[in-house]
């Protein structure tokens, strides 16, 4: 297989406006150019709990991905070359990052003041999706189960969180066997017009994403345009330059409103299980909403997949919950935590998230009658291995500061329909979840 270096765009043009979005998302969009990032110093501190590279962000400063908006990234973050051969170069060099006798693979990441000129209007967007879409069954239909409110912060809007992981093109496409999914399905050219959809639809405050693959190209420049703060953290060594036709590292985004709230630290971690650095990874921010000061961290990871591996997701998740008490000061700062697990909630990876010290709850929990059973699925597709439906996904929060208002319902069996996910109305093998919080009035300010 021949090598080809991936090259992250890395510089919107001065003259970005809503015109260039809609044909960004045509694939006709000369809204980027091309260059070798130049070189930077990396940083990483090796410990117990793994590499964490935690750096102070002034209020309110630009952020476009890992590397940028103050959190510095090493090599963690590198661009690396497309193909498996060169791939496992990569793997042999990515545990001996602290080292720096060994030439390190150059820096994955953008520049800073990633902004579009012109904001874009969501309604347009949406309208551009629907009509790209018009040929395809209709998405999803699904409703919000508002729960009872009591003890809330009346200075305070609520807010929505949205968790998903969006399936990256390179896995869903090339290596990831839905047999029953058609192939026309996965097409990129469609397939991103119904994850933007889902997005626009349900327009969150804030957007923890999983397995990103197209964030340069695709999603920093459109909800940058409307109105989102963005941090992307590749995994070391993707699976999805395994794939000669790639886009990229996939890993963890997330998104927040800028007229919401504003950015006063942010950290990325390499997760490690049992003192070694894996490659899952997680970004932790700490945000304080611009209308009523109040402060809070979010963070989003995404979990070791595969059955056998429980053992080592347990020693990620402790890495994790060690590296939010430190970050929280012991839950001193209100938390929520999105991502995909790849644990049943039988795992010892969930029963650490519900018995840890930061006192945190599972938000869909709340849809059961008694309040303590998750949903039936949060993903449900068919391999050659066979059909597969399990709970993976959540949203935990710090049950003594928020209050849950309302979640997104789960879809039936029937509307998932028997070729399970993807499919034609339906981009991603997991489902998003949306939640929406407000403050409990018994919060003290922070």
């Amino acid at each position: 297989m021949r090598a080809v270096m991936f090259q992250a765009p890395v510089r919107l043009c001065a003259t970005f406006r809503q015109r260039d979005l809609l044909q960004l998302m045509s694939g006709s969009s000369p809204a980027f150019r091309r260059r070798t990032p130049p070189h930077r110093k990396t940083h990483s501190a090796a410990g117990a709990c793994g590499i964490n590279t935690h750096v102070g962000a002034a209020p309110g400063a630009a952020g476009g991905a890992a590397g940028t908006g103050g959190v510095t990234v090493g090599a963690a973050a590198a661009a690396c070359s497309m193909g498996t051969s060169t791939n496992r170069l990569y793997s042999a060099l990515a545990p001996t990052i602290t080292d720096n006798r060994i030439p390190q693979p150059q820096e994955y990441g953008v520049e800073r003041d990633l902004e579009p000129v012109d904001p874009t209007d969501p309604d347009d967007l949406l309208k551009e999706c629907q009509k790209v879409l018009e040929n395809r069954p209709p998405r999803l239909q699904r409703d919000f189960l508002y729960l009872k409110k009591s003890n809330l912060a009346s200075d305070s809007r609520p807010i929505k969180v949205l968790q998903w992981n969006i399936l990256a093109q390179a896995l869903g496409e090339w290596k990831d066997n839905f047999i029953k999914c058609p192939r026309e399905a996965l097409n990129w050219s469609e397939r991103k017009y119904l994850i933007l959809e889902e997005i626009l639809t349900y327009h969150p405050d804030i957007l923890c994403l999983q397995e990103v693959d197209h964030y340069f190209d695709t999603f920093q420049p459109i909800l940058s345009g409307l109105g989102y703060h963005s941090t992307f953290f590749p995994k070391p060594s993707s699976p999805c330059l395994d794939v000669e036709h790639n886009n990229g590292p996939d890993g963890c985004a997330l998104f927040f409103l800028r007229e919401r709230f504003e950015l006063i630290d942010s950290a990325t971690i390499r997760l490690a299980a049992r003192m070694l650095q894996t490659n899952q990874v997680a970004i932790v921010q700490t945000l304080r909403c611009i209308e009523t000061s109040r402060v809070f961290c979010v963070a989003v990871t995404h979990l070791k997949a595969c059955s056998g591996w429980e053992r080592f997701r347990s020693s990620q998740g402790c890495d994790l919950l060690q590296n939010l008490e430190s970050i929280t000061d012991g839950a001193g700062i209100p938390l929520i935590v999105c991502g995909d697990f790849n644990a049943e909630p039988t795992e010892d990876v969930y029963k650490q998230f519900t018995k840890s010290s930061l006192n945190l709850n599972s938000a869909y929990k709340l849809l059961s009658n008694d309040g303590q059973s998750e949903p039936p699925f949060t993903t449900w597709k068919i391999r050659p291995s066979g059909e597969s439906c399990h709970t993976l996904d959540y949203i935990w929060y710090s049950q003594h500061a928020f209050c849950v208002n309302r979640l997104l319902n789960l879809p039936t069996e029937e509307q998932i329909g028997p070729n399970r996910l993807p499919s034609f109305h339906y981009p991603s093998d997991h489902l998003s979840l949306v939640c929406e919080f407000s403050f409990l009035d018994q919060l003290d300010e922070c």
